[in-house]
């Protein structure tokens, strides 16, 4: 889960708006790999932050300094429930009970969903730093390319090409989709959540955050969370 930097913007960001933005963004995505699969109790899965900036000194913080766009990269690895399968087998009652069934599109959706919050925060924390209003009339699903989503939105396609066949029926449930991710973002609980471990990766002097550093910010807790954390790689490949 990376954030696009080749957004349609027309206008500059200065380095410290853009690292903030960048905060958001991914902590958008750890927050929903944690909070939005607990909440539909799917399976915990493993995720890390690595910041990447090339003339970061170990021991000070990356929000300092100037960096450019090609000095700087942060990126939610791992976080994912399924990485792929042929619509076929999904669509297939021949394969999979009702019950199987039923389990996949909810690991699928959680995944899409996942991808799309990532952009949201980012686009709610430009919002409420420019005293402007936030709702799903002025941030529709297009306007995630503004806020670094264009990556995320090619792998949502990817999923929606995998699991749906109509391309009228995939933009249904994209819309449908946009919607949680949007109903996410605006829980106080959520947010909060988002805002301290954005904070905590701008106060960050490490490459990586771990899945349980993020999990124990994210939860207000200095002691690690025991919960089984299943590897980077996917459920199904």
């Amino acid at each position: 889960m990376k954030r696009n930097y080749q957004t349609d913007t027309s206008y500059a960001i200065n380095d410290q708006d853009l690292f903030r933005q960048i905060a958001f963004h991914e902590a958008g995505h750890a927050a929903a790999i944690y909070l939005y699969n607990k909440q539909k109790q799917l399976t915990p899965v493993y995720f890390q932050i690595t910041i990447k900036a090339s003339n970061r000194q170990k021991d000070s913080p990356w929000n300092t300094g100037p960096l450019g766009y090609d000095h700087f990269a942060a990126v939610v690895e791992g976080g994912r429930l399924i990485h792929s399968l042929p619509v076929a087998m999904i669509e297939s009652t021949h394969y999979f009970s009702a019950t199987e069934q039923d389990a996949y599109q909810t690991a699928f959706e959680a995944d899409m969903i996942n991808l799309l919050i990532g952009p949201l925060a980012e686009a709610k924390h430009v919002a409420l730093r420019d005293d402007e209003p936030f709702n799903a009339q002025l941030v529709n699903i297009n306007a995630l390319h503004y806020y670094g989503g264009t990556s995320d939105l090619e792998k949502v396609y990817e999923y929606l090409d995998t699991f749906i066949a109509s391309r009228s029926r995939q933009q249904e449930k994209l819309v449908e989709l946009f919607d949680k991710a949007f109903q996410f973002i605006n829980s106080p609980i959520y947010w909060q959540a988002i805002e301290r471990l954005a904070d905590y990766i701008l106060k960050n002097r490490e490459n990586i955050i771990s899945c349980e550093e993020s999990i124990a910010v994210m939860d207000q807790s200095g002691t690690r969370q025991k919960r089984r954390l299943i590897p980077v790689m996917s459920l199904v490949s």
